[in-house]
């Protein structure tokens, strides 16, 4: 069985990166289990956050060693369960009427959920939170039937006052200009 690792990757933001990082992973036979990419503070970076199932830690450590050798990869950082806060956004549009609507809602607001459209016939509700909290929220929600569902990938950032572009020798410079 696999384990899930999260990986965050600080890159230059350049078309191509995505392409080229997941390729990789498609290469090595490696299911991506969870995908997300997004600008950072510093508009020319971007961060992709990975999530893995490897069932070796040798795995890992090779597919972390093969990110490395890409010319666009800054900084590679296995966010570590307990060491890191993760977050999910789901937006699932479930059957309602007149008779259900305050009981979906009820559901949805346990879970800090809220109503983003109401319909005649579905209400949509977008939550955030870890994986366990949305496919708990998906759980109940499933009973009165999902119209339609679409999730993110999961988001994390470590705990903590260190940040992934921390580091004394720190420089804007792209990594194919540095010697």
């Amino acid at each position: 069985m696999s384990t899930f690792h999260t990986l965050s990757v600080l890159v230059e933001n350049q078309p191509g990166v995505l392409a080229r990082i997941s390729g990789l992973f498609a290469r090595r036979g490696f299911n991506i289990e969870s995908l997300a990419v997004g600008p950072t503070e510093t508009p020319e970076f971007s961060r992709i956050t990975i999530v893995v199932g490897v069932d070796q830690p040798a795995i890992l450590e090779q597919v972390t060693k093969q990110l490395n050798k890409l010319v666009e990869v800054i900084k590679i950082v296995e966010l570590e369960k307990g060491a890191a806060v993760r977050r999910e956004l789901v937006l699932v549009k479930v059957k309602s009427d007149a008779t259900t609507r305050g009981q979906i809602l009820e559901i949805a607001s346990m879970f800090r959920g809220r109503p983003v459209d109401v319909g005649p016939e579905t209400i949509t509700i977008e939550a955030t939170g870890g994986y366990g909290k949305i496919q708990a929220l998906l759980e109940l929600l499933q009973p009165y039937g999902i119209r339609e569902l679409v999730q993110s990938g999961s988001v994390a950032l470590g705990r903590g006052v260190r940040a992934i572009t921390d580091r004394s020798k720190y420089d804007k410079t792209p990594k194919s200009e540095r010697s």
